[in-house]
């Protein structure tokens, strides 16, 4: 039985938190994880955390550089259960809605959407403009989810570790991998 294995895309926004969530939750579900991290992630990992972008690396299975094209990710047949681009800055946003594939994140993004895989996009931009609202729009209208990094608070988080998990949480939920992150909506109530 072949290891549930996805893409993870690690772009410059703020909310860079989502992203190593993912990685860890990823770990401890055995989720096997490829890992693009842009140079500008790595930036915002050491702006917004006290971890290193080298510790973030660490809990990927795999980790490829941003600018190698020869990776296996940049091909359709590299087999895969879904990409996600989180946080996806609106730069990246833009360059996966217009095709212009000038780093592995969004060549690997684009190879999701042409190879119909799941690829979740997870915006962290406030307020929006029109063109960031067009972008998300041709990006659905492509196949993506836009999954924004908005929780929800039906579960009563009492901490930001609760908020996180709840986005994270939901962007599994996309990928059809089983988690207890949050609590689902009325779940106690078996209804």
């Amino acid at each position: 039985m072949a290891k549930t294995r996805i893409i993870v895309g690690l772009s410059g926004a703020s909310g860079i938190i989502y992203g190593i969530r993912l990685l860890e939750a990823a770990r401890e579900l055995g989720v096997e994880t490829d890992l693009i991290m842009t140079e500008t992630a790595a930036e915002m990992i050491e702006i917004e955390t006290s971890l290193s972008p080298e510790q973030v690396a660490a809990t990927a299975t795999r980790v490829h550089q941003s600018n190698d094209f020869t990776s296996s990710l940049a091909s359709g047949s590299f087999s895969h259960q879904g990409m996600v681009v989180i946080p996806a800055s609106m730069k990246t946003v833009a360059g996966i809605a217009c095709g212009f594939a000038d780093n592995l994140l969004l060549r690997a993004a684009d190879v999701a959407l042409k190879e119909h895989r799941p690829l979740v996009v997870v915006p962290r931009e406030t307020p929006l403009s029109m063109i960031h609202l067009r972008n998300m729009l041709t990006l659905a209208q492509a196949g993506a989810v836009i999954l924004p990094a908005s929780p929800g608070f039906y579960h009563q988080p009492v901490d930001i570790q609760g908020l996180v998990d709840h986005v994270v949480g939901k962007v599994l939920d996309v990928l059809s991998i089983e988690h207890h992150l949050y609590r689902k909506w009325r779940e106690e109530d078996g209804k």
